[in-house]
């Protein structure tokens, strides 16, 4: 099992969510508001000086429908550049 975290600027919240819910995956916690810095867009940190906020998506997926995951996050960045999705994958175990 993964667990895929994907970051992305809040205002393309309706865009990401919807990639995912339509390729089948409806479970995820969200966080909303998370500010940062990245490489791919400009600081968000809800500030005058570096406006804007990004929300996070925690996704846990069987190691076998990881290819599907992937396919979403690499056609979100290709439509929206400007979201800044990034998404990281790591090793996850469920324990209860």
């Amino acid at each position: 099992m993964k667990m895929v975290l994907v970051v992305y600027g809040s205002e393309a919240d309706e865009e990401v969510v919807g990639a995912f819910k339509g390729a089948g995956i409806v479970r995820y916690t969200k966080f909303c508001e998370a500010r940062g810095v990245g490489t791919e867009t400009e600081p968000k940190l809800a500030s005058r000086v570096w406006p804007g906020k990004n929300n996070v998506l925690f996704i846990g997926v069987a190691d076998e429908d990881m290819p599907g995951v992937l396919k979403v996050v690499h056609e979100l960045k290709r439509k929206h550049p400007r979201a800044g999705v990034k998404a990281f994958v790591m090793p996850v175990e469920e324990l209860a």
